[in-house]
């Protein structure tokens, strides 16, 4: 049996592709094992999010040549789509593909294994419209399912190379989505996420039907308890959409919005197209249906031009929404965004400064969030072990708080009441009612 070995870079999308691409071998009887067991192909997923993430993927390139000299080595995904001739000057890399035609994969490498001639298959993305057919029905977990419904970005912010790397916006078709929500339920799943490059668009290539529509029809299948959304587009979430998912009952109180900037000088720069007003003002809608809803967003300190007076309107709005939890980024110039090219951009050591700055408000406002709980009884859909005492299990709340509590592992893919009693760094500890 021949073996292959994937390593992926980057976000939740990249992820379901490579167990989409796993599950294309392993239909064609391919043994799928990690990277340092050895394999006759390596395929690499890469990301191209920051220069660090391309250094990153060329590391990975030439360490999977050098496991197996014999081996095939195929490149995929957004580093791959952005810079083909870099890719194709590492010794050692078999085929390339860029962000499309990954459903040709288990193909070409037996193309390349017969003839031993490298392939590069990565084309541009201008006017390229369709919606790639990779799909997953069967994952390793059991309780929470990925399944990716958009693809591209078209709204080009300064900072950004994903949409050069993705192209432009392709849906995927409706009756797909239903028919996997379908498997995936059949399957165990009691949770799935909506994911892509830029979820809020979906379905705006097509007629009539756009994101609520989705989050509706799998909603009506039977077996999935709760949908959870990737992170939104802040404008996609008005008064229309909060009462539609409120009647429709299964989305999660949990919402990713990136906000980047609490600065309106430096989102114009940015090229995000809110106002902090309108930012503030969408949170306070979200929490006046959802009380309880977790609003999780990502900062870019350091932006080109950000005075200290900017960074600390972000603060200050960090403090009025209150987030449950910050993901913090020190902008880093990217090859190839209208970004790179701005001047006045800020010293690392002012960039650490405002990061750790930031990184300790968001750590206050997660535990602020989280104390509000302690003494009630949360929903929690348990997922695995502990990895610090197997005693223990953990899951995650609706508005996404990880919960960990005595019990069985037989309870994974359940969804329990817990009793919280406590707080433990980034966990709240609990006691499951039913014990």
């Amino acid at each position: 049996m021949m073996r292959v070995a994937f390593y992926t870079l980057g976000c939740k999308v990249n992820r379901y592709e490579t167990e989409a691409m796993e599950e294309l071998f392993s239909d064609r009887g391919y043994e799928i094992v990690d990277m340092d067991e050895g394999a006759d192909i390596y395929v690499i997923n890469t990301c191209t999010v920051t220069n660090l993430s391309d250094r990153k993927s060329r590391q990975v390139m030439r360490r999977a040549k050098r496991s197996n000299e014999d081996s095939i080595v195929a490149v995929v995904g957004c580093y791959s789509q952005v810079a083909p001739k870099e890719v194709e000057s590492i010794d050692g890399v078999d085929i390339i593909i860029g962000t499309t035609h990954r459903d040709r994969i288990v193909d070409l490498c037996e193309e390349v294994m017969d003839e031993r001639q490298s392939i590069n298959i990565v084309g541009d993305l201008k006017g390229y419209r369709d919606f790639e057919d990779l799909h997953i029905d069967d994952m390793e977990s059991q309780t929470r399912a990925y399944m990716k419904i958009q693809d591209g970005c078209n709204q080009y912010c300064s900072y950004c190379i994903i949409p050069y790397a993705r192209g432009s916006i392709r849906s995927r078709p409706l009756k797909d989505i239903v028919e996997e929500s379908k498997r995936l339920a059949l399957a165990g799943f009691k949770e799935i996420v909506l994911t892509g490059i830029h979820v809020a668009s979906y379905g705006k290539d097509f007629k009539d039907i756009d994101l609520l529509t989705v989050i509706d029809e799998v909603c009506k299948v039977e077996g999935i308890e709760r949908i959870r959304l990737s992170s939104m587009e802040p404008r996609m979430i008005d008064e229309a959409f909060m009462e539609k998912v409120m009647a429709n009952g299964k989305l999660c109180d949990h919402f990713h919005l990136s906000l980047q900037s609490g600065s309106d000088d430096v989102l114009a720069r940015m090229n995000r197209r809110y106002t902090s007003d309108e930012f503030r003002d969408i949170a306070k809608l979200i929490r006046r249906y959802m009380p309880d809803a977790g609003i999780t967003t990502d900062i870019i300190v350091g932006f080109p031009g950000e005075t200290e007076e900017q960074f600390e309107e972000s603060c200050s709005l960090v403090r009025d929404i209150g987030f449950s939890r910050i993901h913090v980024f020190k902008y880093s110039p990217r090859r190839g965004t209208p970004a790179s090219e701005f001047g006045d951009h800020i010293h690392g050591d002012v960039k650490n400064r405002r990061s750790e700055k930031l990184i300790a408000l968001g750590q206050e406002m997660s535990r602020n969030f989280m104390q509000r709980y302690i003494g009630a009884t949360v929903e929690v859909l348990f997922e695995e072990e502990s990895r610090d005492d197997s005693r223990y299990m953990e899951g995650y709340t609706t508005n996404y708080i990880r919960v960990r509590a005595d019990g069985r592992s037989d309870i994974s893919g359940s969804i329990l009441p817990v009793e919280i009693i406590g707080i433990e760094k980034n966990i709240l500890l609990g006691k499951i009612e039913e014990f």
